[in-house]
């Protein structure tokens, strides 16, 4: 029995010793001992994480990401004026709440950063919505305006200095035509796509465990059951560090030109104006100095020049050279009789203009469409005995260059008021919005003065009130921005176009 015994000891033992080196070998770190036991293991995760393995900034989607439903859903509101109440229209998703109670404050401590890039249409109330949960303070990075999502991480990485590859992105929209994940992580940014949103804390856990071990691949995603894959449009065939060159042509009305570079041989590569901070298209010229990193395009597997930069600046602007204002875009005709000082009110069905006090100062960006009002505007200005046929077009029309696809002026907001039928049906009033009164929105802004800039600046239209980098040089005299003018970022986008 001694000896038996004995030997069951020796079994146990081995036993035990195989058991403890399996469990040893299991992958572990910090946020692997924050997902088992959030309440204790915080003060040990301290000091076993090092920034070297966490990303610098972590930058999360919106709507059906950190929240539910998606703002879009909520037209009932917009149709009655009203707007959605954090906890009542609008829930955060538990996942992120979790993160928000127990992990994000101790990233935080560590040197992570927060954004956000969102391409929802309702702005001013996404705006409204991190507000009213008190996440504005955790975001350092806010992008929130429609467009691709390319350009919101253009943006980021402007503002934090940070590469792609020291950001992770969450977001519930993978490829095709309105993914985000894809495009994203081929700039080297390591996408996470979590189709529900954050349900669970795990998500975002898991992709920082697999963040440490990252090789840093462009077209990285995980997905939200923690499976890995390398989306498309990335190729290590391709030379990796930036390539310099020049401009040699431009095509403004297409939105799209060449690079001049040499690789053995000169050779041309296409470039796309999205790949360029607009605050660098009106400088773009034949012989122009610049550097890029080349892509391959997933739509036509052709080469392309990304990440354009001026040469030598790092993609720097000198900021003594520009100004930063609020800008919203009108169709033509409209769009040139209020820079002609005709159209005297814009009057909109939402409330664009509203939370902006008499005297705030705007540009005004000339969109691509002719707005369709039946060529009502002619009738009400030929009421007006003293304008000729030629006057008329004169106001109708624009200095040249000064088109589609311009910032062409700026102007002073007067107040902005609720009209009735009865008001805006007026002739005085439709003389001045140069609209029928059952064709004008029933809110009504006055423009106090306007003017036209010194030179026009080539611009891409954004719904609602948005940010834009003006060339100091381009700004007439007598015209100083308000200081709130650059105090914002992206502004309200509840109104559609009206005339």
């Amino acid at each position: 029995m001694m000896k038996s015994s004995a030997v069951y000891s020796s079994w146990f033992l081995v036993v035990a010793f195989l058991l403890s080196s399996v469990v040893d070998l299991q992958p572990t770190s910090a946020f692997t001992a924050m997902k088992k036991s959030p309440s204790t293991s915080r003060s040990q995760s301290s000091s076993s994480t090092s920034l070297n393995t966490l990303p610098k900034l972590i930058v999360f989607d919106l709507d059906n990401t950190i929240w539910t439903p998606e703002l879009y859903q909520l037209r009932k509101l917009q149709r009655n004026n009203q707007a959605p109440v954090a906890g009542r229209d609008v829930e955060l998703l538990p996942g992120f709440q979790d993160l928000l109670d127990n992990y994000l404050p101790e990233l935080q401590q560590k040197g992570v950063e927060f954004g956000v890039a969102s391409r929802t249409k309702s702005v001013e109330w996404a705006h409204a919505l991190l507000g009213q949960f008190d996440l504005q303070s955790l975001f350092s990075h806010v992008q929130i305006f429609p467009g691709h999502k390319r350009q919101h991480f253009q943006k980021i990485q402007q503002s934090s200095g940070y590469d792609y590859h020291e950001m992770l992105f969450l977001d519930d929209a993978r490829d095709g035509r309105y993914g985000n994940c894809e495009p994203v992580s081929q700039l080297g940014c390591f996408s996470v796509h979590c189709p529900n949103g954050l349900t669970t804390s795990k998500i975002l856990l898991d992709a920082l465990d697999y963040y440490k071990e990252w090789n840093k691949q462009p077209g990285t995603i995980m997905e939200a059951d923690g499976s890995l894959s390398v989306s498309g449009g990335f190729d290590r065939s391709l030379p990796q560090e930036r390539i310099t060159g020049s401009i040699h042509m431009v095509k403004d009305d297409k939105k799209y030109g060449f690079i001049r570079y040499r690789q053995g041989k000169s050779r041309d590569i296409f470039f796309h104006f999205n790949n360029i901070d607009m605050s660098l298209w009106d400088k773009l010229a034949p012989g122009l100095e610049v550097s890029f990193r080349m892509q391959r395009d997933a739509k036509n597997g052709k080469t392309m020049a990304t990440e354009i930069r001026l040469e030598g600046e790092e993609g720097a602007v000198d900021d003594s050279d520009f100004v930063e204002a609020k800008c919203f875009s009108m169709n033509n005709p409209f769009a040139a009789l209020l820079a002609n000082g005709y159209k005297t009110l814009e009057t909109r069905n939402g409330t664009m203009f509203e939370v902006h006090p008499p005297g705030t100062i705007l540009c005004l960006h000339v969109g691509q469409r002719i707005y369709p009002d039946g060529d009502k505007h002619l009738d009400i200005m030929k009421r007006d005995e003293s304008l000729s046929d030629e006057d008329i077009q004169s106001l109708k029309q624009m200095p040249q260059g000064y088109g589609k696809g311009n910032i062409v002026a700026i102007m002073e907001l007067g107040k902005t008021y609720l009209t009735t039928t009865k008001e805006r049906s007026r002739p005085e009033f439709e003389r001045q919005a140069a609209a029928y009164g059952a064709d004008s929105g029933k809110y009504a802004t006055e423009i106090r003065r306007v003017a036209y800039l010194k030179r026009p600046v080539r611009q891409s239209g954004q719904p609602g009130i948005f940010k834009v980098r003006i060339p100091a040089d381009a700004i007439p005299e007598g015209w100083e921005l308000a200081p709130e003018a650059s105090s914002s970022s992206q502004e309200p986008v509840n109104g559609e176009r009206v005339a």
